[in-house]
């Protein structure tokens, strides 16, 4: 199973030939490669598999998206009575 997670371009740049980003994940921020996805800039969503971008996703479905992910930690911290590690604030 191949786990995507959606996050916002903070900023783009190139690194070693290469078309890099920054990306904000709700409050966790990542180098990200955007070779996949050569039209996404600036505060463009993301969808990001093992550091790559490989689709644009609009905003309201990456948040929808960011919500469910952190309902699901939430209660797994309800679970383990701990937080998960990298689990960002909301970015609203």
């Amino acid at each position: 199973m191949c786990l995507g997670i959606p996050g916002r371009i903070l900023d783009v740049h190139e690194s070693t030939g290469l078309r890099m980003g920054t990306v904000d994940f709700g409050g966790v921020r990542r180098e990200v490669c955007l070779a996949y996805t050569p039209r996404a800039d600036v505060g463009t969503y993301v969808i990001v598999h093992v550091g790559f971008a490989i689709t644009e996703v609009d905003e309201a479905e990456a948040l929808r998206t960011l919500d469910v992910l952190r309902a699901m930690a939430d209660a797994v911290e309800g679970e383990i009575g701990e937080p998960l590690p990298g689990v960002g604030e909301s970015p609203r």
